[in-house]
């Protein structure tokens, strides 16, 4: 890899986070801003975005540049976190053991389940009045 990027995308429920991974300190750019910026005071979910460098022990060799859009902010560090553990597997196949079984190569389906006619939400019902 002499100074090129690695591209790859990541998803979860509607989000969509293309992931550039450049020769660097270990900084994560989120549309422009870093990643501190970008999610606010949350350490939990900065932790789950770092996961797959820390895993392959990558978290100061690389630069990530992401453009995340749609969903929320959590929803979107899902993405990049699969769009991560995706183009490290394009810079080292060996990686892929350690991902996988850490389930950070699987996509998660799990999305919001279409709100039904003749209910309030999905599976929610109106009060029933028996009299």
């Amino acid at each position: 890899m002499a100074d090129k990027e690695i591209m790859a995308t990541g998803r979860r429920k509607t989000s969509i986070a293309v992931v550039k991974l450049v020769k660097g300190k270990g900084r994560i750019f989120v549309n422009g801003k870093t990643l501190k910026n970008y999610i606010g005071n949350r350490p939990a979910i900065e932790m789950l975005v770092y996961r797959p460098l820390v895993l392959t022990d990558n978290q100061e060799k690389y630069d990530v540049k992401v453009k995340a859009v749609g969903g929320g902010i959590v929803a979107q560090c899902g993405a990049m976190r699969h769009g991560i553990s995706r183009a490290l597997v394009k810079v080292n196949e060996e990686y892929k053991n350690v991902l996988r079984l850490e389930g950070l190569l699987t996509r998660d389906p799990r999305v919001k389940e279409r709100k039904k006619y003749g209910r309030k939400r999905a599976r929610k019902r109106f009060q029933f009045s028996k009299r």
